[in-house]
């Protein structure tokens, strides 16, 4: 039963919005007194159960807000099964240096090497460590740009994409644009240039980016403000899905045996 204390504690708390110490307060009283603890580090315990609260609450508002599409971990990859490049770069990249240095990471290669899982683990890590990352499929960025001009908009896209810690096209190659799309997609991926990092995976290598794009003067130019100082990783390799298909045949043909 609640004493009239607790009770105004807790409906303070709720005004306050200190949800942490409104659940705690009472425990860790009884544990300051147990253990003789002064004032102060009474206070201290509450403040930290407060402040560690709201970091979780914080990460998982980025994780929701990213857009993932599922999430993936960087410790789940399996390097052995990686390509080479991508096995020997991972260590550094998960240090997420080339974001503070605004640099951009390129992972160009055949289908289901881990293209994806790669970015979207280094993405989930970049939030848990409280940046403020996007993860969009090209064609839907492209989509959004398009709808965001026609209702007057673009500005506003424009400045929010600019902010992103991080943002994540993925499935860069699997579309072709007009003359319209591949423009608005250099301008909006040029604001980012240089101060900001921007992941790409990518299934074709730079050399066939004008099949996408159309035009060669606006693909070299693509390449560059997106090359520049950045990381690009060779991704060809065994495909992760072909192996585990293969894998899930033999078990169901083992079940029928």
């Amino acid at each position: 039963m609640q004493t009239p204390t607790h009770q105004q504690i807790s409906s303070l708390c709720k005004e306050l919005r200190l949800p942490a110490i409104r659940q705690q307060f009472s425990e860790i009283a009884q544990q300051a007194a147990t253990q003789r603890l002064d004032y102060e580090q009474f206070l201290l315990g509450l403040l930290k159960e407060e402040y560690e609260m709201r970091v979780e609450n914080r990460r998982k508002v980025a994780l929701r807000q990213a857009g993932f599409p599922q999430l993936k971990y960087l410790p789940d990859l399996s390097l052995e099964d990686l390509p080479a490049e991508a096995a020997e770069k991972l260590s550094l990249l998960e240090r997420l240096d080339f974001m503070r240095n605004g640099q951009n990471l390129i992972l160009a290669g055949n289908p289901g090497t881990g293209k994806t899982h790669m970015a979207i683990g280094l993405g989930v890590k970049a939030c848990l460590q409280g940046y403020k990352v996007l993860f969009t499929s090209v064609s839907r960025l492209l989509t959004q740009i398009r709808e965001s001009r026609s209702q007057k908009a673009l500005r506003m896209i424009e400045n929010r994409f600019e902010k992103y810690d991080l943002v994540i096209c993925d499935e860069f190659g699997y579309i072709s644009f007009d003359k319209e799309g591949a423009e608005l997609l250099f301008t909006h991926l040029s604001l980012r240039a240089g101060h900001k990092s921007t992941i790409i995976t990518t299934n074709l290598s730079f050399d066939r980016w004008k099949e996408i794009f159309g035009d060669p003067v606006l693909t070299a130019a693509m390449v560059d403000r997106l090359t520049h100082r950045a990381y690009i990783i060779n991704m060809n390799g065994k495909s992760y899905r072909m192996k585990e298909t293969k894998q899930w045949l033999q078990k169901e043909s083992a079940k029928k045996e």
